[in-house]
């Protein structure tokens, strides 16, 4: 009974939070509903899994409400050849979501106890393409770069330049940006320059949302 429980609200989450608002790339649909969402939320707000905002993970962390992990897969474009670099492991849920439609997971968590949980959870789920590391983010992970995607699940005040110089050409940076309580989510694509700068950025705005800050060097 528990399990078709979860399965159904599974279901309710995906149509009515996803599909609803115009997200329905089938390998997204189908990975949101295999990724069991309640395994990286904390006992005690387990049955708030599946609501229609961010939780609670602990140290000022949250867990993203299942719209935004959705439209930031969707945004990223991903191909099963992938390497991807994510900045802010946090309950490693999104961590889960990319190693589902990608060939390899960079992901850094600059606090400890969190990467160690998440490391935990997705290990016992056999996620074998991902690899972690506690660190400043923001600074990316040059001995594995550059990447075909990047995802930043944090609000920056700017763009960090070295996530920028890791990015592969026509690679694409899903990031958050401004001030704590007003930021834009942003997809950048980088792609040839037409002048003497080493590269463009084409820039497309997705939402406005609020994420927990980015902190680091670059943040």
């Amino acid at each position: 009974m528990k399990g078709m429980k979860s399965r159904d609200t599974t279901s309710s989450m995906i149509s009515e939070q996803i599909v609803s608002r115009g997200i329905k790339d089938p390998s997204v649909l189908k990975t949101m509903a295999q990724v069991p969402r309640q395994r990286f939320v904390p006992v005690e707000l387990r049955e708030h899994s599946f609501s229609d905002h961010p939780l609670g993970i602990g140290y000022n962390q949250t867990i993203s409400q299942p719209y935004i992990v959705a439209l930031m897969t969707f945004a990223l474009d991903l191909k099963d050849s992938m390497s991807v670099l994510e900045v802010g492991t946090g309950s490693g849920y999104q961590t889960a979501i990319l190693a589902e439609l990608s060939a390899k997971v960079y992901t850094i968590e600059r606090i400890p106890e969190l990467s160690e949980k998440a490391c935990s959870i997705l290990q016992s789920l056999c996620y074998d393409n991902i690899f972690y590391k506690v660190s400043d983010g923001s600074v990316g992970w040059t001995e594995h770069a550059p990447f075909d995607r990047i995802i930043v699940t944090a609000g920056a005040s700017q763009i960090p330049g070295p996530l920028i110089d890791q990015l592969n050409m026509n690679g694409i940076l899903i990031i958050p940006v401004g001030s704590k309580a007003n930021q834009i989510l942003y997809r950048l694509t980088k792609t040839e320059s037409n002048s003497s700068r080493k590269y463009g950025l084409k820039i497309d705005k997705l939402t406005n949302c609020v994420f927990v800050p980015l902190v680091g060097q670059y943040a």
